[in-house]
């Protein structure tokens, strides 16, 4: 199971999270979060720990800067970005994850039309605007799911959510998206609480 946190900001903070065992860390770009980690240096990360940036309708041009200035590993896309424009970054050779936001198993639709285009796809609660809700969906209607491409879970995942995660069970299930219900603060990860939900999640699944 891939296990990436997401609103990273603070670099004790990051230099904390990477002792976890971690697979990716997410730095958000889009100006308008209360994580917005674009005014802040790059702060390297440990070796094995892929670098994820996420991005609200961009172009690529700015993409690709912020690859480079952050020595980026992934591209995560929030906006309406699509199908086209996320196989256009993919055949740059970036890793590319796009959201799909949930409420009925209607929207799982829109997570066809980006099959073979992106890597991943991330199922994430669907709220106003860009940006997480903290609340969780109902994981059940991903029963419908019939596409081929992997995704990863997100939208309100707690520390009170990991044996719902160990119970969880979907041949595209790839990984979890862990990020405000983990928060001391905006951009501030409880450490000893993502440790305990982390260290329960990969014992249980060894």
């Amino acid at each position: 199971m891939i296990i990436k946190v997401c609103g990273m900001r603070e670099p004790q903070n990051i230099a904390e999270l990477e002792r976890l065992g971690i697979d990716m860390m997410g730095f958000i770009f889009y100006p308008q979060s209360s994580r917005y980690a674009g005014d802040r240096p790059p702060v390297e990360t440990a070796p094995g720990i892929k670098r994820v940036g996420v991005f609200v309708n961009e172009t690529p041009q700015r993409i690709a800067q912020v690859v480079r200035d952050y020595h980026l590993d992934v591209v995560q896309l929030h906006g309406s970005e699509t199908p086209q424009f996320c196989e256009s970054l993919k055949a740059s050779g970036y890793v590319v994850i796009k959201a799909i936001s949930v409420s009925v198993a209607a929207d799982l639709v829109a997570a066809q039309d980006y099959h073979t285009h992106v890597d991943y796809v991330l199922f994430d609660t669907r709220c106003i605007g860009y940006g997480g809700s903290g609340t969780q969906f109902d994981w059940g209607i991903l029963a419908n799911y019939r596409g081929e491409t992997p995704f990863l879970l997100s939208g309100g995942i707690s520390p009170e959510s990991a044996q719902a995660l160990l119970d969880f069970k979907h041949p595209g299930f790839a990984g979890i998206d862990l990020n405000s219900r983990f928060e001391i603060a905006p951009a501030l990860k409880d450490i000893a609480v993502l440790d305990s939900f982390i260290q329960k999640i990969k014992k249980s699944i060894q």
